[in-house]
């Protein structure tokens, strides 16, 4: 189950993210997993990347692995837990400005790549598995375009 919270007063489209972790994680063959999406304000993912990051400032995401599991609001169930993306979209929006691209698109992007490292793909390993992770970003990428120009 894909469970998205938005914490922010920005209006997103929930079954948007929904539609497209649930591609990837087909794709992958993660069907059987759990992943929670929470939308938070600056101040919130700042204070998220500087506790678990030792990074005093704003980003557009981050995620946490099963074994780093914050537990922001999904209880433990049987199912396995992916893990918990955090996105802001205030900077996804800025983001999305500053590479001439729609905050769909960019919204999109962020989350494929979110994804990519709960499944462990790490493109801060090697330059070979950055590589890696960008072309499985550009081809989900390609298909969730693709597939919402087409509905």
């Amino acid at each position: 189950m894909i469970e998205v919270s938005n914490l922010t007063n920005q209006k997103v489209e929930k079954e948007f993210l929904k539609k497209i972790a649930n591609k990837i994680l087909e794709s992958e063959k993660k069907e059987n997993f759990d992943l929670s999406v929470f939308l938070v304000g600056p101040s919130r993912i700042r204070n998220l990347n500087k506790k678990y990051r030792g990074k005093n400032r704003i980003t557009d995401i981050l995620s946490f692995g099963q074994t780093q599991n914050l537990k922001f609001i999904m209880p433990p169930n049987k199912k396995e837990e992916l893990g918990e993306i955090i996105v802001c979209p205030r900077v996804v929006k800025k983001n999305a400005k500053r590479y001439g691209v729609s905050f769909k698109e960019e919204l999109a992007r962020v989350l494929i790549h979110g994804i990519l490292h709960l499944l462990g793909y790490n493109h801060e390993k090697s330059e070979k598995a950055a590589k890696k992770m960008r072309e499985k970003e550009e081809y989900y990428l390609a298909q969730i375009l693709n597939s919402t120009l087409n509905n």
